[in-house]
């Protein structure tokens, strides 16, 4: 029988002064599945905050919402410039002074919905940091992304598994199955159990290294790039020693060649596509028990 829970919460705290931190919020949520037999899905994502999510030996996912203060936000909004009735129209701040704030900007929301064994986490805080750890069934896949003030953690999780983060770094500790992870400004590091024998991989980013452990057993096809990094393994990779490629495109009559200077290689034979890129940084492919 198909189950679909919607959880609400709505958090609403209001403080008589206005330039005083509210100290943190916290709320917890179980989310009961479908059929805990089965593999599940999870979505989530935030604008500010970190989430870390742990596979454990249960049949629920556990949710629990840490809310920082607004302390921050508060200043910011101070600084908002506005133009019309009684309002600032230049870049100085807009004095609050011996008045008291009574709307309660420092609330946050979070929703939780089940169907299917599918579960997808939103929170509408876009100005508090909300910071989530969330516990599931060890066989479950993943769709997990934050913007600013976070780190994307993961661990003993088997599934799919999709990462992306702008301002932070993305970190896999005793996974299993495939994972795509991208961030911006952030390292990755990953350490896998085991890998899907027929799933592609990718890891990226514009500012960071890439340090990613695979069994010693894995067959892979590697292609690799580091533009101001060098790349480093301890796998006995059979390296492609062609050629780099050239790529040809034309625009407004003139031509442009382009050399794309990737390192090629296998481990164990080969295997599905695992492509890792760095703009800046180096990239680490290495082996399970190698010291």
């Amino acid at each position: 029988m198909k189950n679909i829970v919607n959880l609400l919460i709505l958090l609403l705290l209001s403080g008589a002064t206005p330039l005083i931190a509210q100290t943190d919020a916290k709320e917890q949520l179980t989310v009961p599945l479908s059929d805990p037999s089965k593999p599940g899905n999870l979505e989530v994502g935030l604008i500010n905050g970190s989430i870390q999510i742990v596979g454990y030996n249960g049949k629920e996912v556990l949710i629990e919402a840490v809310a920082g203060s607004e302390e921050g936000s508060m200043k910011i909004k101070e600084k908002i410039k506005t133009k019309g009735n009684g309002t600032s129209s230049d870049d100085s701040p807009v004095s609050s002074a011996g008045m008291r704030r009574i709307t309660p900007t420092n609330g946050f929301e979070l929703t939780a919905e089940e169907k299917g064994n599918r579960v997808k986490v939103e929170s509408n805080s876009f100005t508090r940091t909300v910071n989530l750890t969330i516990k599931v069934p060890q066989k479950f896949s993943l769709k997990v992304s934050t913007v600013n003030n976070g780190t994307i953690s993961v661990e003993n999780v088997n599934g799919e598994l999709e990462m992306d983060n702008v301002n932070g770094p993305i970190e896999l500790t005793n996974v299993g199955g495939s994972a795509v992870a991208n961030t911006i400004n952030g390292a990755i590091k990953a350490t896998f159990t085991n890998v899907n024998a027929s799933a592609p991989m990718a890891f990226s980013t514009l500012n960071g290294r890439i340090d990613v452990t695979f069994p010693a057993s894995a067959k892979a096809n590697f292609k690799l790039k580091s533009d101001r990094g060098d790349i480093f393994s301890d796998f006995d990779m059979d390296i492609d020693r062609s050629q780099p490629q050239a790529t040809r495109s034309s625009q407004s009559g003139m031509y442009r060649v382009a050399v794309e200077n990737w390192v090629n290689g296998k481990i164990n034979g080969g295997g599905p596509e695992i492509m890792m890129k760095s703009m800046q940084g180096n990239i680490y492919v290495r082996k399970a028990g190698a010291k």
